[in-house]
């Protein structure tokens, strides 16, 4: 979709569709509503009465201009109450607005500036994130596709004052939603296709087109390293085993090292602890982390941080065979921690575990910050649609739950209760990598937390919200890109 950002009133605007948001307690139409309403010989208003339309968020309805102005249709969203105007509710609108104008067949759009109660920027940012995301589709395995897609959207700012901050805040939200498009499409590819060496390769083009650092470890590799437990993995797989480095440096003074982790199994079978059938029809989308990564690390050299930022992916399918790692067995991982496995389908926190030893001892990592698809029992806790935050350093947790909000996203914190390491104990090595049923989410964290040490450390567990099984405001059915616009947000501003 080509972004561009117009000066002249929306009612002047060419376009296949022009779209104008409405509150729900104003009893008359607001600028640009109101311009476009009067240009349009009150048609706006009529079809608004006609069929008492209440300007709820989400809700949406159109007209046909007749040839009363250079745009062939209005789209007009609810904002909902002016007062409770938030970035978020400018997204969910945008995305309807958008959503509509292309089913009915529009190719170019053009949006006011929603919400006059935010920032130009921040309001820019959120429509165009919005108009993107909430028209997104996967359909690359099909062989009819929809030819009904918007191919330009130009955000409307007709005040010259606010116009430089608003192209900013729209370049900004093109990068966010891109990254976000990126992820998507990576988890919902097949996992025939997405392998570890897809992954592999796909850092490759990243490093090239971006100009970033890219290491790429074999398993012997590896096996120097100490990496037992990510190795342990994959030892069931015929696919190879890839630890992905990418590194981000910023052309000033670096003001903090950040490393972003992201569970990069591509396909879960449970191991010889053996998903049922319908456990594993998913399992495709356990990189969901790693896709998070891999878009946000593609989105970098465009936003241009202050902090340099690793992004780490131990990538392995976890799969049964001879060669798989068995209930009982003990393996050691990059920081000579012994680990029984109590279960094998408990993989994803064995490959984080050397992933952030790797932050430490390799990069030197200020801060650490993995997000896996790690646990059901997150699910259970926080539903579908909410995030667990787990921090070992309270002011980090804070920093990434006001980026989290900040960017729209569900993320919720959920202690690290000390007395649960004792269910993490083994009678044969330093750990047993699962524990009881109850407290599950907590207990992987505290497992994750020993591999963290001293350094500042958090865990987002998406095991929820990264992949949706209906349609939400903001995506389809399907993997969402979970984390990468909270990332996002937080690099930008973790120089502050």
């Amino acid at each position: 979709m080509n972004v561009t950002v117009r000066g002249e009133p929306l009612a002047a605007v060419a376009a296949d569709a022009i779209v104008v948001g409405v509150y729900a307690d104003d009893k008359k139409l607001r600028e640009p509503a109101a311009g476009v309403d009067r240009a349009a010989g009150g048609a706006v208003r009529d079809v608004l009465d006609a069929e008492k339309f209440q300007g709820k968020v989400g809700h949406v309805t159109h007209l046909h201009t007749n040839g009363r102005l250079p745009a062939r249709r209005v789209v007009v969203v609810g904002l909902g109450k002016r007062a409770e105007t938030t970035a978020e509710v400018v997204r969910r609108a945008a995305a309807s607005g958008l959503r509509r104008s292309r089913d009915l067949g529009a190719r170019t759009v053009a949006i006011e500036v929603l919400a006059d109660r935010l920032p130009a920027r921040q309001r820019a940012q959120a429509v165009v994130e919005g108009g993107v995301l909430g028209t997104y589709t996967f359909d690359r395995y099909k062989r009819e596709k929809s030819d009904k897609q918007v191919e330009t959207l130009q955000v409307v700012e007709p005040d010259g004052r606010q116009r430089r901050d608003a192209a900013e805040g729209a370049r900004r939200g093109e990068v966010f939603a891109e990254a976000t498009w990126f992820a998507r499409d990576l988890v919902n590819a097949p996992a025939n296709e997405v392998h570890p060496t897809h992954l592999a390769r796909v850092a490759a083009d990243i490093a090239r087109a971006a100009g970033l650092e890219l290491q790429v470890l074999e398993r012997a590799e590896c096996r120097k390293l100490g990496m037992g437990a990510f190795l342990g993995v994959a030892a069931g797989s015929e696919q190879p085993p890839k630890f992905i480095h990418l590194t981000y440096a910023p052309s000033g003074r670096r003001r903090k090292k950040v490393a972003v982790i992201g569970k990069g199994i591509t396909f879960d079978s449970g191991g010889l602890d053996l998903k049922s059938a319908e456990g594993m029809l998913r399992m495709k989308d356990d990189m969901s982390g790693a896709a998070a990564v891999l878009g946000i690390m593609r989105a970098l050299p465009a936003l241009k941080p202050a902090a340099e930022v690793h992004g780490l992916i131990a990538a392995a399918e976890n799969m049964p065979s001879g060669s798989a790692i068995r209930p009982g067995d003990i393996l050691r991982a990059m920081n000579g921690t012994t680990i029984e496995i109590g279960n094998t389908d408990a993989e994803g926190r064995l490959t984080l575990a050397d992933a952030i030893c790797y932050a430490g001892q390799k990069v030197g990592a200020d801060e650490i910050v993995d997000m896996a698809t790690l646990t059901g029992a997150c699910v259970v806790a926080l539903g579908p649609l909410c995030s667990g935050l787990f921090a070992n350093d309270q002011a980090l947790a804070d920093r990434l739950l006001a980026a989290a909000e900040a960017a729209g996203e569900q993320v919720w914190q959920l202690p690290l209760i000390d007395e649960y390491r004792e269910h993490l104990k083994s009678d044969v090595a330093d750990l047993n990598n699962v524990g009881p049923r109850g407290g599950g989410a907590i207990t992987a964290g505290l497992f994750l937390k020993e591999f963290a040490g001293d350094r500042s450390w958090a865990h987002l567990d998406i095991a929820g919200p990264a992949f949706v099984e209906k349609d939400t405001p903001l995506a389809p059915k399907g993997g969402t890109g979970c984390a990468v616009r909270t990332l996002l947000t937080y690099l930008t501003g973790a120089d502050r």
